[in-house]
């Protein structure tokens, strides 16, 4: 069985930052891909930023600038660094991570989200 257990989530004013952290615990051979995903009231889920087992980063549009992507492939975890910080970035906040594990092969797994609330 494999995990994927978000942290760091909270309430925050306008021009703050907070930093999200997702760990993978389980039977895990390797990871490949790792991200974060939002989704904000009445809106669909739509990606914020992901991560390459090699460090390879990409962002959306609407973050590049202000939230950084890193990963401890020692750890298993992924990170996101939230800088200035909108009103319009609340939503729930979802990793996510490709895994190859010992149940049989690579799946997708999503935690179970973390809600950021930005007050304007």
């Amino acid at each position: 069985q494999v995990q994927l257990v978000e942290s760091g989530g909270g309430l925050v004013q306008a021009g703050g930052s907070l930093r999200l952290s997702c760990a993978a615990s389980g039977r895990i051979i390797s990871i490949n891909d790792m991200g974060w995903y939002r989704e904000a009231p009445g809106k669909q889920r739509e990606l914020v930023a992901t991560i390459t087992n090699g460090g390879s980063t990409n962002y959306a549009d609407s973050v590049k600038g202000r939230f950084i992507i890193s990963r401890d492939n020692g750890k298993n975890t992924v990170y996101l660094q939230m800088n200035s910080l909108k009103f319009e970035d609340t939503a729930v906040y979802y990793c996510n991570a490709r895994i190859d594990s010992w149940t049989g092969g690579f799946h997708n797994y999503w935690g179970q989200g973390t809600q950021v609330t930005v007050s304007s």
